[in-house]
């Protein structure tokens, strides 16, 4: 890691209450481009990372940061083989996990597109 650039992760956990725990897993599926990546590898089985890079057009960089994020949250796991790395859904609860919230924007889907609290560049704060 470059010498300045902070650590995304903790080496020792740090003792949360439950609604900040689960906060930060809607956080870390609160990000698109994670999302995309979730997605992506229940689609798919499992992927190395440059393809990963390839289908959703972002640097590699910027992947690498969020497969840092999903491997480090329990959401994907890796898989060597060879000189490759391959990521997959770490847990099958993820599916489900997405799932639900599809179904349940079956029904509130005009309402959170239209929320200005969670997106503030789309109107007021």
């Amino acid at each position: 890691m470059p010498i300045g650039r902070p650590t995304i992760i903790e080496l020792e956990p740090v003792p949360l209450a439950d609604t900040e725990l689960v906060a930060r897993l809607f956080r870390a599926l609160g990000d698109s481009t994670r999302l995309r990546i979730v997605e992506l590898l229940l689609e798919e089985r499992e992927l190395h990372q440059m393809e990963i890079v390839r289908r959703l057009g972002a640097t590699q960089a910027r992947v690498s940061e969020h497969m840092a994020c999903l491997t480090w949250c329990g959401f994907v796991e890796t898989r060597t083989e060879g000189r490759k790395t391959l990521y997959r859904v770490a847990n099958r609860q993820v599916r489900g996990l997405v799932e639900r919230a599809k179904r349940f924007l079956e029904q509130n889907e005009a309402q959170i597109a239209s929320c200005r609290r969670i997106d503030p560049t789309r109107g007021e704060n």
